[in-house]
């Protein structure tokens, strides 16, 4: 009798003892991460730059790990890489930062056409690696600017995309490789009637 009376507060002890720390545990993601950051290099988006900035900061901070690769697009006159690298610790977001605080956003145009296609080039050489994630961001000042790109091999990753839209600017969020897993989930959706 002494047996059970004394089992449900032993119980209800130990549960209240650990549930500090479940509550403190993180949410920590094991697989790597490959982000492309795509930045509007135009005039357009001079306004905006500094909150932009800000906001890819926090996202950066938030979001990558160690063993994550970033790889930013400057998409001025002509669309140009300012920064590829593998994280390895809290200086190389650091350098992320200065790098993005330095950008000159003065071009006539954004070449968002040149950027997406090395970002389509560079996800053809990674496609196998399944092991990864792929992340892919556009930093505009308007939707309008990407009306040129909105044919031949980058119309299929602007499809499957979400739209963020803050004061002055609006974020464009890729998710690279889902088109593939759209036509393998209505496949097995129709194969399965």
């Amino acid at each position: 009798m002494w047996n059970t009376i004394l089992r449900k507060p032993l119980i209800l002890i130990v549960l209240v003892s650990f549930l500090p720390l479940a509550l403190h545990a993180e949410d920590k993601r094991t697989i790597p991460l490959d982000m492309y950051l795509i930045i509007d290099g135009s005039a357009s988006l001079e306004d905006s730059k500094n909150d932009a900035i800000a906001w890819i900061g926090q996202m950066t901070d938030r979001t990558l790990m160690d063993g994550d690769t970033i790889t930013i697009w400057l998409a001025g006159d002509e669309a140009q890489v300012i920064y590829s690298g593998t994280l390895s610790s809290a200086a190389g977001k650091e350098e992320i930062k200065n790098k993005l605080r330095a950008l000159d956003t003065g071009g006539k145009t954004a070449d968002f056409s040149g950027a997406l296609r090395d970002l389509t080039s560079k996800l053809s050489q990674t496609a196998e690696n399944r092991s990864r994630m792929s992340y892919a961001m556009l930093i505009i000042s308007s939707a309008k600017g990407l009306e040129p790109t909105l044919t031949g091999s980058a119309q299929g990753l602007l499809r499957w995309s979400r739209s963020e839209k803050y004061e002055r600017w609006q974020v464009l969020i890729l998710a690279p490789d889902i088109g593939r897993k759209v036509q393998q989930a209505a496949a097995a959706y129709m194969n399965s009637r």
